[in-house]
């Protein structure tokens, strides 16, 4: 039995929560700590858990789940540590914000405390998400064990380093957002060439779960799943072609690294801000 507390009552907290519940953790295992009394309840009724305070729900905790906003992260750590500090209970605590390094985290609790830190992305709203995690330095294989076994509750989990948790950011963490910038574009092109609006987004948004599905059922990569739809001369080749002379490879790796530079400003300042803290 696995006692978990989720602190933050937002969209992804409560992703967690109804995969959690999905998966068979019963309500008694889960407690959520959410500022908004009526989201609390919301949350309480919908789920039967437990909407407590902090320090009630973070106390006996196994694992807590800092789902909150990245720059509120430092000070609603910081008030974990207040409420875990006295205890002989060993509880991991779960970063869920982009950007935060597993240090800064540590830098608010007691000394060594364990920590492990998660990219998750926003499919995890659909129980499709994709996790990557890693661990800080107190924390032991056991404990990434496990945050994996709660974060497959809503999707994949990985296993990195947190070196390499930046382009995780790039690739994983955001790239949601460049599949639906991607569709949204089909459909627009789609509405020039004489569809229907909602004709156009149907087969968009279709043609992309197809594809997804053929990507992860195995075998085959991605070049080669393009490769077999691209006959030669064919329509395909021909929008292939112009998407490769427009300069899409190279755009989505200027994107990608945007992105991950993204993730390495908002380390540095997160340790700046700890720094001046101190």
């Amino acid at each position: 039995m696995t006692r978990i507390a989720v602190v933050g009552g937002g969209r992804i907290g409560e992703a967690l929560i109804s995969g959690l519940r999905e998966a068979g953790t019963p309500p008694s295992d889960i407690v959520v700590i959410e500022a908004v009394q009526a989201r609390a309840d919301e949350l309480a009724r919908k789920y039967s858990i437990l909407a407590t305070t902090l320090d009630i729900g973070c106390e006996g905790a196994d694992v807590i789940v800092v789902a909150v906003k990245p720059q509120d992260v430092p000070a609603v750590v910081e008030r974990i540590d207040g409420a875990i500090s006295d205890s002989v209970h060993e509880s991991i605590v779960v970063s869920l914000a982009a950007g935060i390094p597993t240090q800064t985290l540590e830098n608010k609790l007691s000394a060594g405390s364990p920590v492990v830190r998660v990219m998750p992305n926003t499919a995890m709203l659909v129980g499709r998400g994709v996790s990557a995690i890693c661990k800080g330095r107190f924390a032991r294989d056991e404990h990434l064990e496990q945050v994996q076994t709660i974060m497959e509750s809503v999707g994949v989990v990985v296993v990195v380093t947190e070196a390499q948790m930046d382009a995780v950011t790039a690739v994983s963490g955001s790239g949601p957002a460049y599949f639906f910038l991607l569709a949204e574009a089909m459909v627009d092109a789609g509405v020039q060439q004489g569809l229907p609006r909602d004709v156009a987004l149907t087969l968009a948004t279709g043609t992309a779960l197809g594809a997804g599905a053929m990507l992860t059922a195995g075998g085959d990569g991605p070049g080669q799943l393009r490769y077999n739809v691209s006959s030669p001369g064919g329509t395909t080749a021909a929008a292939i072609r112009q998407l490769e002379a427009g300069g899409l490879r190279a755009t989505v790796a200027d994107a990608m690294e945007a992105a991950a530079s993204r993730s390495r400003e908002m380390a540095v300042a997160a340790a700046e801000d700890d720094d001046e803290m101190h």
